[in-house]
């Protein structure tokens, strides 16, 4: 089914105009004093490498506010280092470069069926996959996965993994359409250099529109794919091992994620002004995004029944039932530790009602 602009229904004035709404109406600051990771005072958990999915826009607001609010030295750590990205997350945390790094299923979930990769999501930011197909309405208009036979389509490497499962998951050969390499920026579809590429809706999907040029995004999620997304990641043994340790962490980012989906205002000005201000971030752009993904990846009947981050059994389901579509066969343990989140919100009940 195309989705389109009806995925957000609204345009960047809108967005600017509930984000403001948003702010006004959250009132309260995030929760504040936790049993896990107690405060910088009473335990020291030193340094922390968070291997990002993506540069240093919108997409981590949640992280810009645990590192501006105090939330990660309130943890325990001296320093949490937000590493940019483009990237899987996969090499960096079995590496030991990246302490956590924050990715997809399809991309965990295929390094654990085929390398025997000893990792696990232990918690998800998006509980909607953020993967589209964007095209533009007046081009190739790429609304059902059968449009794209006979297309180019542009992939980048981090995303070969999930597009090659969204082939597999609608019964499409890679040799009925042709796979362009291209790199992040939006301007391959809109030059027409390819009919359509891998994209986030909340991103490039947005950016486009802001200048006023309408898209068709043929969601990831909506196409036998419904899997997670911005997921935390980690080895089994720092689960092990170091689990005091991470459940400090995860206390942090409930916290952060419950300002950045109360402010999102504020989580866009942080990544252009701060976080991203290298980049050239436009404000618009980044509010258009950050009320985005509040509102249709982070928030859901589960985050609001458990609290943020939390998988339910249900999604954990669907999303092993989406890698086995893509001829990765794992169950559900194999790739989920929810242990740790269900540990934090025990002892820290205070946290599930992050709404303002």
């Amino acid at each position: 089914m195309s989705v389109r602009t009806a995925t957000r229904l609204f345009t960047v004035a809108a967005l600017v105009a509930a984000a403001a709404t948003l702010a006004a109406c959250s009132g309260a600051s995030a929760p504040s004093g936790s049993d896990s990771g107690g405060s910088a005072a009473s335990v020291d958990h030193g340094d922390l490498t968070l291997q990002l999915s993506w540069i240093l826009n919108e997409e981590f607001a949640g992280e810009y506010f645990a590192d501006t609010n105090g939330y990660f030295a309130d943890a325990g750590f001296s320093t949490v280092n937000l590493v940019p990205g483009p990237s899987s997350g996969v090499s960096e945390v079995i590496s030991g470069a990246a302490d956590v790094s924050i990715g997809d299923a399809v991309g965990v979930g295929a390094a654990i069926a085929s390398e025997g990769a000893p990792l696990k999501i232990i918690g998800t930011t998006f509980q909607r996959n953020p993967l589209t197909i964007l095209s533009l309405t007046d081009g190739a208009d790429i609304a059902t996965p059968e449009d794209m036979i006979g297309k180019r389509i542009g992939v980048q490497d981090a995303n070969t993994s999930s597009f090659q499962a969204l082939l597999a998951a609608n019964d499409i050969d890679a040799s009925e359409l042709e796979i362009v390499p291209v790199q992040y920026d939006a301007s391959p579809v809109v030059n027409g250099e390819v009919d359509g590429m891998v994209a986030f809706v909340t991103n490039q999907s947005v950016i486009i529109e802001s200048q006023g040029v309408e898209v068709t995004d043929l969601l990831f999620a909506d196409n036998g794919l419904p899997f997670v997304a911005e997921s935390f990641v980690t080895t089994d043994d720092a689960i092990t091992n170091d689990r005091e340790r991470l459940k400090a962490f995860l206390v942090a980012e409930i916290r952060g994620w419950t300002d950045a989906v109360n402010d999102p205002a504020e989580g866009a000005r942080l990544a252009v002004e701060q976080y991203g201000v290298d980049l050239g971030l436009d404000l618009d752009t980044a509010m258009a995004g950050a009320v985005a993904q509040a509102e249709l990846l982070v928030v859901s009947d589960e985050t609001e029944e458990n609290g943020l981050l939390t998988i339910s059994d249900a999604l954990q389901s669907e999303t092993i039932g989406s890698l086995a579509r893509s001829g990765i066969a794992l169950e559900a343990g194999d790739l989920f530790d929810m242990t740790l989140l269900a540990e934090v919100y025990a002892e820290n009940p205070d946290l599930i009602a992050y709404a303002g």
